[in-house]
């Protein structure tokens, strides 16, 4: 109660209590003597008043309090920060881990291409950042959705995503890293209590980025023994009327796998039959090794709209630089207002970084190619010896991959009784061999594990010598035949180098 209020009302009690007063103190007798009963007090009927006062202004305390529902501090988090959670950071937290201090630690699991130094930014990619910068024309805001120059440096860039026509400047949208833009596009297409079907295994952001906003994940299944192609039937099985989007990554992290003409056409005729959208996740679409051929799924469909993510992150190697883009094809105007709602996002954060954006045109017209070809070498290296040297150990079975920058390996976890899952097994891999892979579990596929191949070929050797004596000491032997820890395992001549 009001300061002002509670003194009126003291005062005009005070003001009855002495009209009180006069009326009810004792009389007396014409000869002045007192009556024969003594009725209260002044005091006590003053007393009695403010107390009754303060017992009042305690109540709407009380009440205001109660109305309020806050007797204390009380914070909590919001339900979207709560219910975000990062899978492999939650997974890898939980390994009791100490590496081997004899053994130098050998990460095979950092998604971060740059990290050992060997894979370095083009000196022409540097060089246009350097420009934009010297130039003094990015340093304020751009337009939410990007300069427009860097759009149309994209658009030129991707134009193999739509052969049949040019792809508009309108239709590029720049975020902030290819994250982002996967984000951008499931935040747009679904809704609370809607559902979007994503690979198994997957990239796990698929599942942060939705779940703290009440939108399903459901999992559709990736093959092993079919090269990963996904698992049609069972795909179909898990569309319903609330199904919001098909996500597609290819090529895959964490699979490497790259899908063919024939398997996109499958997927895109199952979209096609119950009108869904595809989210397609072609951040590594140039990262292709020999003998394999990437299609951006927009260029195989002009019924089905696809909003394709991609952006500078891994074929230039500048993942900290943050851009990435979404490209709108939508030739039939089937997207609707998700369009619109798709270019309100990008207001959030009031657009990309602008010093890199200015640096867009440059970037992706001057770098050569012979600088790609030179890093998909040393990916292909990378993996064609892992393979070799992984598929000779027992309890192991790596599938070669076609693409990206990793590779999954089968753990026949029933041959290595000491460990009770890939999580364990990863663990004690690090303990005893100073190896770190990635568990399948961060995947939602235990029973694997992922390497990346981006390290120097030295150290991609010494960490599969190391897997494989540590496989050989646990693994659980029928009989006494030879070991496959053998000096020929490492010969030049039979591993074709």
């Amino acid at each position: 109660m009001p300061s002002s209020v509670a003194n009126e009302g003291y005062q005009f009690q005070r003001a009855n209590s002495r009209n009180q007063q006069s009326s009810s103190c004792p009389s007396r007798s014409a000869s002045g003597s007192p009556a024969a009963v003594t009725p209260p007090s002044c005091d006590d009927v003053v007393d009695e008043a403010l107390a009754e006062l303060q017992l009042q202004s305690q109540q709407q305390k009380q009440m205001i309090h109660s109305a309020k529902g806050r007797s204390g501090w009380q914070i909590k988090s919001s339900k979207l920060a709560f219910n975000t959670h990062n899978r492999i950071r939650n997974i890898v937290e939980s390994l009791k881990i100490k590496p081997n201090p004899e053994k130098p630690m050998i990460p095979l699991s950092i998604g971060d291409p740059t990290t050992f130094g060997n894979l370095k930014a083009a000196d022409e990619t540097m060089k246009a950042v350097l420009h934009s910068l010297e130039s003094g024309k990015f340093n304020g805001y751009a337009h939410t959705q990007g300069h427009e120059a860097s759009r149309q440096a994209v658009a030129q860039y991707s134009a193999h995503q739509r052969p049949e026509g040019a792809i508009e400047t309108s239709d590029v949208v720049l975020c902030s890293g290819c994250s982002s833009a996967l984000e951008y596009c499931i935040l747009a297409l679904a809704d609370r209590g809607q559902n979007v079907l994503i690979p198994r295994p997957g990239f796990c952001l698929y599942h942060t980025l939705a779940e703290g906003l009440d939108i399903e994940v459901r999992y559709y299944d990736l093959l092993p023994d079919q090269q990963w192609r996904a698992d049609l039937v069972q795909l179909e099985s898990l569309i319903d009327e609330n199904t919001a989007a098909l996500l597609i990554n290819n090529p895959s992290n964490p699979c490497g796998s790259v899908f063919d003409e024939k398997h996109l056409r499958q997927l895109i005729d199952i979209c096609e039959r119950h009108y869904l959208p595809i989210i397609a996740d072609e951040i590594y679409e140039h990262f292709v090794f020999p003998g394999s051929k990437h299609l951006a799924v927009s260029s195989l469909t002009r019924e089905v709209p696809v909003l394709s993510c991609g952006g500078l992150t891994k074929r230039f190697l500048v993942p900290g630089w943050r851009m990435g883009w979404i490209i709108v094809h939508d030739r039939k105007q089937r997207l609707g207002n998700a369009v619109i709602g798709l270019k309100n996002m990008c207001g959030r954060i009031l657009g990309s970084n602008t010093i890199i954006q200015g640096a867009l045109p440059e970037i992706l017209a001057k770098t050569p190619q012979s600088y790609f070809d030179g890093v998909i070498q040393v990916l292909y290296s990378n993996a064609s010896l892992a393979y070799k040297m992984l598929k000779q150990v027992r309890g192991l079975n790596p599938v070669m991959p076609n693409g990206a920058m990793y590779m999954m390996i089968g753990v026949s976890i029933e041959r290595f009784p000491a460990f009770k899952d890939d999580t364990h097994f990863v663990q004690e891999l690090v303990n005893e061999q100073s190896v770190f892979c990635l568990p399948g579990s961060c995947f939602e596929y235990p029973g694997y594990v992922r390497i990346v191949l981006t390290v120097p070929l030295a150290m991609i050797e010494e960490a599969c010598v190391r897997i494989a004596e540590f496989c050989e000491r646990h693994y659980k032997k029928e009989d006494s035949s030879r070991s496959f820890i053998e000096h020929g395992l490492l010969d030049e001549e039979e591993l074709g180098f």
